[in-house]
């Protein structure tokens, strides 16, 4: 569905009140775009809270990030937005954020790679890392260059989150998508067990994703690097020689607080 620039307007303002809401931005942090034309970009300025913006705070850049339109500046970071409009022509709608749990995995220098989760897998393929660029210069777009032609969803180490779509509401739930996994992730990082998915069970939901999704949807090959599988069993499917154990809630969370318990004294 083809939306009018006043709705677009509307639709970012709503969206950076949900990533506001979520936690996902602090302060001026976070930027939100959307595919105007072939011409203009409309976009998040610079130094306004996400939560707190208007449809008329907006300004309306061209492919160049030159301001057509606005009251307020652009956004500094408005080429990465550029670069995946570029590269991705099935993209209308950016959204960069700094979901706690994601951007301490991109701070970590860790990149949520591994098949845990099947509809991850269907959805992105996997979440990779591109290596750090400051802000708002070129080092920024050469980092993600390599990355945004196959994949929605990128960390950026020691920065943050982007994620793309077809439209606003995708862009917005691919970001939730991304910071549910990383809290995942990291509870099976915690309990120190991981039962990732099969070569063959990835390769499956990978061969799906343009069924699912549509033509247009970037095709993903399972490499060493992304996702990582289990290349001998599927998960579920055990040897019968794991050893198995069933614990209750409380106990459960008693182990999960003992375990960041170790990690706090080994980091001290």
């Amino acid at each position: 569905m083809i939306r009018t620039e006043d709705e677009l307007r509307r639709e970012i303002v709503e969206v950076g009140r949900w990533v506001h809401r979520q936690g996902y931005v602090a302060g001026y942090d976070g930027n939100i775009s959307a595919r105007l034309d072939n011409r203009r970009i409309l976009s998040t300025p610079t130094t306004i809270g996400k939560g707190m913006m208007q449809p008329d705070d907006l300004v309306v850049v061209d492919y160049e990030g030159r301001k057509i339109a606005g009251q307020r500046k652009v956004t500094s970071e408005i080429a990465m937005h550029l670069l995946i409009y570029k590269r991705r022509p099935d993209v209308h709608a950016v959204v960069h954020a700094h979901p706690p749990t994601a951007t301490g995995f991109a701070a970590a220098g860790l990149s949520l790679n591994k098949a845990l989760i099947s509809e991850v897998v269907l959805s992105f393929g996997c979440i990779p890392l591109a290596r750090y660029g400051t802000p708002g210069t070129p080092e920024l777009t050469e980092a993600l260059m390599p990355l945004v032609g196959s994949y929605d969803a990128i960390l950026m180490a020691n920065h943050g989150v982007v994620t793309c779509a077809p439209d606003l509401e995708r862009a917005y739930f691919k970001m939730e998508t991304v910071e549910h996994f990383a809290k995942i992730s990291l509870v099976t990082e915690i309990l120190g067990r991981q039962v990732l998915l099969s070569g063959t069970e990835v390769d499956k939901l990978l061969a799906a994703r343009q069924s699912y999704f549509g033509p247009g949807t970037p095709a993903i090959e399972r490499s060493a690097v992304c996702p990582i599988a289990d290349g001998v069993q599927s998960a579920g499917t055990g040897s019968g020689t794991e050893e198995r154990f069933a614990v209750s809630q409380e106990d459960l969370a008693a182990m999960v607080r003992e375990a960041l318990a170790e990690q706090l004294k080994v980091k001290s």
